[in-house]
């Protein structure tokens, strides 16, 4: 018999050479994280080389396994014990499921202690896992908390904005309440608070960086771009919108009949990944916020928290992940607000939205990761060719140095970073993501044609700009 078969469908287990009767704490606490888990195996009797050692007594080994999960777990949680004949040897296993009752604790020496899985390691509880594992025994969630915050002393423009242009009606204080905005008392739930336009919850953050290159130290200038945004979850969605769109760019191709576009990212793509990121988000983790991070050949979306149900995304069907809601209102009212779909259908939607793309390859097909602390959306530019880059960003790095040591205005700055990655580039265009007047742009080209900082190659009409 097989460790796979063993173990069978189990994604965290641990194996024991021997049962440990006077020490039990070196093996209940992995059953206490089991527990706090996902679930997972015990296997007595297996070297950490995988080579069967076998128990002396099996039967007896199983009834003192059964008797200690007893007396020092709290509450107890369901197992399966099995014992196994493996090259003429006996094994035990221990099947411990996931717990509904968190947290389980390993009681011994006068205390209780909850254990979690990190990595292939039980390890004990944090404050803040306790606090999730709290919320789960009591199937709570975060945001469905109330916090201290009356609804009388916060804005909601945003929300109400977005909700009237979904269904042109006007949110009454009635929707508030069912929404799970706010409780009858008029106080805020931690809901409510992530959707208010000055948003409390200092933790729902978005910060948004465009490096200079495909890591986050690629050359002289590091980062072209980089905001951070506080505010409503809504106004994070938008302004994180805002943000990947003026750091990506579009390609095109005239043909006969049409013209054909080809995107770096496709805007759906970004889109889910972002709403998946605000809305998924564990909001107990208070010292970490989403991230959009932009290098030349990919987007990166970053989220705390792994997959609400302690699987691994890597691991499952993209096409088939059901959506376990870690913040079940939020996503009520996203949509709601036609934001995202409740069957939890946005990675599919990811994926969809490249492989329509005339550009799509195999190898830019998005990537997802995550772990117990983390989830990842990975977009790779579609446009994207190594080795004709890496020669730009030579010359970029070059320039921009040079720029940055001439003693220029912060605006004469942003326009010459605008114009070396987007050469044909129109003045409106160009005054919108510098946000500047067209006038005060136009003023800014004039001075730097003058100082012959910046030429126009090919004419006004199909030209480009050229910086030296």
């Amino acid at each position: 018999m097989k460790l796979e078969q063993l173990i069978g469908e189990a994604t965290e287990y641990d194996k024991k050479v021997m049962l440990e009767v006077k020490k039990p704490k070196s093996w209940l606490k992995s059953v206490s994280a089991f527990a706090n888990g996902v679930g997972g195996v015990l296997i007595f009797g297996i070297a950490d080389n995988d080579s069967v050692v076998g128990i002396d007594d099996a039967k007896k080994a199983m009834e003192v396994i059964s008797e200690q999960i007893k007396v020092k777990m709290d509450p107890t949680p369901e197992v399966l014990l099995k014992a196994h004949l493996v090259d003429g040897k006996e094994i035990v296993t221990l099947e411990v499921y996931r717990g509904e009752e968190t947290p389980y604790y390993y009681v011994g020496e006068g205390n209780y202690t909850a254990y979690v899985r990190i990595g292939n390691e039980s390890v004990m509880a944090t404050a803040t896992d306790l606090k999730r594992l709290v919320l789960r025994g009591k199937n709570r969630t975060y945001d469905s908390l109330v916090t201290d915050y009356s609804f009388d002393d916060y804005s909601f423009s945003k929300l109400k904005a977005a909700y009237y242009k979904k269904t042109k009606k006007s949110m009454e204080m009635k929707d508030f309440e069912s929404f799970g905005i706010v409780d009858k008392n008029g106080i805020l739930t931690n809901a409510g608070a992530l959707l208010a336009d000055e948003s409390p919850i200092y933790c729902s953050r978005l910060f948004c960086t465009r490096w200079n290159g495909i890591d986050k130290a690629s050359g002289v200038i590091e980062a072209l771009d980089d905001e951070e945004y506080t505010g409503s979850l809504i106004l994070l969605l938008e302004e994180g919108m805002n943000f990947a769109r003026r750091n990506s760019k579009k390609m095109w191709k005239k043909e006969s009949d049409r013209r054909v576009e080809y995107p770096e990212y496709p805007e759906r793509s970004i889109f889910e990944g972002l709403v998946n990121g605000l809305v998924h988000r564990d909001y107990l983790d208070m010292g970490s916020e989403v991230h959009i991070d932009i290098f030349d050949d990919r987007l990166e979306i970053y989220s705390p928290g792994g997959m609400y149900d302690g699987t691994l995304i890597q691991d499952r069907d993209i096409g088939n992940v059901l959506s376990k809601r870690r913040n079940p209102v939020v996503v009520d009212i996203f949509s709601r607000l036609d934001y995202m779909e409740r069957r939890g259908s946005g990675f599919k939607k990811i994926m969809q939205a490249y492989e329509v793309e005339p550009n799509y390859t195999e190898d830019k097909k998005p990537v997802f990761y995550s772990n117990a602390t983390e989830f990842r959306v990975i977009l790779k530019n579609l446009n994207f060719k190594n080795e004709v880059l890496n020669e730009k960003n030579e010359v970029l790095n070059e320039v921009l140095n040079e720029v940055l040591n001439s003693g220029r205005t912060e605006m004469e700055i942003k326009v010459i970073k605008k114009i070396l990655y987007s050469p044909r580039i129109k003045q409106k265009e160009l005054a919108e993501d510098v946000g500047a007047s067209v006038s005060t742009v136009q003023r800014i080209i004039k001075k730097l044609v003058k100082e012959e900082k910046i030429v126009r190659m090919n004419g006004k009409r199909n030209g480009y700009w050229k910086v030296f």
